[in-house]
């Protein structure tokens, strides 16, 4: 697979998207309020769409968005730092649970979520 994949055309995304597209610029529109300057990098994927989009601020990756039939699916990777101090924080129940529950992330040992 390519390193990177063409971006999907707004006419291609709000397609797919269908009513979540407001989710989805709320998302990015959250993100870049808070995390200037905001990079969108498209990857290919095996998801049906076929490609996911990075959220990147600098050199980091913040969130991976992945349009899907009217949903879009949210992940985060934390690497064991990151993690731990989640753990420790005072971030809700339920967070955490997704936390405990993550799958190892393979390149560092970090984790997913959902």
């Amino acid at each position: 697979m390519p390193a990177t994949a063409k971006a999907p055309s707004a006419a291609e995304l709000a397609t797919v998207l269908g009513t979540a597209e407001t989710v989805w610029t709320g998302i990015i529109a959250a993100v870049r309020e808070r995390f200037a300057p905001l990079e969108l990098q498209w990857k290919p994927s095996k998801s049906a769409f076929g490609r996911i989009c990075l959220l990147r601020h600098r050199q980091r990756t913040l969130l991976y968005l992945t349009p899907g039939n009217v949903e879009i699916t949210v992940a985060i990777v934390l690497g064991e730092r990151a993690c731990a101090l989640a753990m420790a924080g005072s971030i809700p129940a339920r967070i955490k649970q997704l936390l405990r529950e993550a799958r190892p992330y393979a390149e560092d040992g970090a984790s997913v979520f959902p």
